[in-house]
Order: C-alpha cells, then sequence, then structure tokens
C-alpha cells in the first residue's frame, strides 16, 4: 500500500539485471555464441522511503549505488523485479497519461531538444504532446525564460549553445506542463560553477512557486546543501541512511573539526599542536585540527588553558568528508 499523502512511496523495491559472463579469450567467445553464462545482479536491493508534497530530497550514492536506476523506475522507464512503488498515487511503470503529466525527469547527460532547431521550436513540439493549452503554455513559457535568463538562446540552434545554455533550456523544456514531481539526475554535472549557482537557484524558486517535489541526485554538495534539508543515502543498491542532511554527520562521523587561531604561528607551534590532535592544514594564522568525537571537549579546554589561543571554534567536518566516509561503509 502507498503511503498516506505520500508523493512518492517505495516499499521493498528491487531491480535485477541479468548480466553475461564469458571468460577472457578467443575459445570462450566462441562458446559463449551456443552457451552463453549469464549472472544476475541487484542493482536496487530491497530499498524503501517515502516523499512528502513539496519536499525536497538528496539522493545521494557513489557511480554504480543504483540512483539512475531508482529513477528509471519512479519515471516509468523500467519495469521493478519485485516490490511497490506509487507516484501521486499510481503505478508509473503503468505509463499512464495522468501521471505522466504530472511528472519531468532530466538527467544531464541526455538530450531532449532537437539538435538543429531552436529551442522555442522543441518547446512548441513538447506543448503539443502534453496537450497543453496555448494560454497555459505561453504564460508557463515566458515564466521559465525568465526565471532560467534565458533571453535570445532559445531563439539559437541547440547546437550553437554552451553546455550551460544547453543545459538551462533542457530544463525549461521539461518543465513547460509544469509537473509537480521532478526526478533531476545530476542536473548541474560539467557546468560552471555561476551556472550551477543558477539551475540550483531556479530548483529553489520552481519549488517555491509551484509547490513540486524533488528528488536529485548530484556528485556537487554544494547542491545538496543548497537544495536539500533531507538525504538518503544509498550504496550497494541498499539505504544506508534517510534523515536530515544535518544529521548525517552526527550519525556517520566519530570526529570533530577544531580551527585554533595563533598569534606568531611556526612551525615549532604547529609541531606542539600535532601532540594535541592530528593537524589538517594550516593557512595564514589558524590550523585545522581533526580530533576523535569524545575526545573534542578536553582537547578544547587544554588548548585554551594551555596555549595563547587569539580564536579557536568547534565544528562537524565538511558534509562532503561525511559522504565519503559513509560511502566506505559496506552494507550488512
Amino acid at each position: 500500500m502507498a503511503a498516506v499523502d505520500a508523493v512518492i512511496a517505495v516499499e521493498d523495491l528491487r531491480k535485477v539485471f541479468s548480466v553475461p559472463v564469458r571468460d577472457a579469450g578467443l575459445k570462450a567467445a566462441a562458446r559463449s555464441l551456443v552457451r552463453r553464462r549469464t549472472r544476475e545482479v541487484a542493482a536496487v536491493d530491497g530499498i524503501s522511503f517515502t516523499i512528502d508534497p513539496g519536499e525536497v530530497v538528496g539522493f545521494l550514492g557513489p557511480n554504480g549505488a543504483g540512483k539512475t536506476t531508482t529513477l528509471k523506475m519512479l519515471s516509468g522507464l523500467l519495469h521493478p523485479t519485485s516490490g511497490q512503488v506509487h507516484v501521486l498515487g499510481h503505478r508509473p511503470q503503468r505509463r499512464e497519461r495522468a501521471l505522466l503529466r504530472q511528472l519531468t525527469l532530466v538527467m544531464g547527460n541526455r538530450n531532449q531538444l532537437q539538435w538543429d532547431l531552436p529551442a522555442l521550436d522543441s518547446f512548441e513540439l513538447n506543448r503539443a504532446i502534453y496537450r497543453i493549452p496555448p494560454r497555459e503554455f505561453t504564460q508557463m513559457r515566458d515564466e521559465l525564460i525568465d526565471l532560467l535568463d534565458l533571453g535570445p538562446l532559445v531563439h539559437k540552434p541547440v547546437r550553437n549553445l554552451s553546455l550551460g545554455e544547453r543545459m538551462k533550456v533542457e530544463i525549461a523544456a521539461a518543465l513547460l506542463h509544469r509537473p509537480v514531481v521532478l526526478f533531476l539526475d545530476e542536473p548541474t554535472i560539467g557546468l560552471d560553477v555561476t551556472m550551477q549557482r543558477r539551475v540550483r537557484s531556479f530548483v529553489a524558486e520552481y519549488n517555491r512557486r509551484h509547490g513540486a517535489s524533488v528528488l536529485l541526485t548530484s556528485h556537487y554538495m554544494a547542491d545538496v546543501r543548497a537544495l536539500c534539508r533531507r538525504v538518503i543515502v544509498i550504496h550497494h543498491g541498499r539505504v544506508l541512511f534517510d534523515g536530515d542532511l544535518a544529521a548525517l554527520g552526527a550519525r556517520f562521523s566519530t570526529d570533530k573539526t577544531i580551527v585554533v587561531r595563533l598569534p606568531d604561528l611556526d612551525a615549532a607551534m604547529i609541531a606542539r599542536l600535532g601532540a594535541y590532535a592530528t593537524v589538517l592544514g594550516t593557512e595564514a594564522d589558524s590550523v585545522t585540527l581533526r580530533v576523535p568525537r569524545a575526545d573534542a571537549p578536553g582537547v578544547t579546554a587544554r588548548l585554551l588553558s594551555e596555549l595563547a589561543v587569539a580564536d579557536l571554534t568547534v565544528e562537524d567536518p565538511p558534509i562532503d568528508d561525511v559522504i565519503e566516509d559513509v560511502f566506505a561503509v559496506e552494507p550488512p
């Protein structure tokens, strides 16, 4: 059963692929023509979660974790091997028109626009496909052009656009039918920092204006920090963590970071600080230390009492480092 009021409800979802297996060499290749061997690989291995209306959730994991396979099942492009998935009360694999008109899947490494035509022509094609009323289409098209600062870009052939410009018009094309569920698979991949920031701002504004639910995969932690309060971490097809982004560090990180600012910092002082904790790096008159979480209060007290400390801060480690630690955890 789908969770009551959840926009997306996933229960024990699995996707198993049958992968050909053969040894190296000409003889093995010849044998495989008449006697093919395969093995089963579980790309998604029994995951469960729900997403509420208006939530923006980060869907994190290393390459091969099962993120894109999950998004394809949620959008109806792949059939699950087993388990249940409901999106807006529908089963995506049935590809019902009522559902398809309300969701979109944006993949940062895939193109949907006609290469030799201006984006406006592709927009018109999408209008016909989704049967969007002309007045509603014009209003939404102009709103997207304004929000994404497309301006003259929509009049150029798509092949003449840069990667960042093309990604922006791709996003606009995917949202013309005003979907309320967005599956964004690496939407900022390959973009420069400025363009990444623009795309993030747009996703946040679209979510605010239309109350859309967003499931976002990204290897750029700046995307996740800017947009997501909640994250789901998946590894080897299984969910390792589902909760607040802030709680991720508390659960998986066993260390604290201490930044100490000292007057007259020199090599001798840096060496001395190594007796208190692991020195991660130095910058100007400050040193960054790493210390086990349980030892942080005692180390902080010693630093303040034994050294002429000008300033001191105690922080959780950067979320990027925490995610790397999470990926290193083998699921049970």
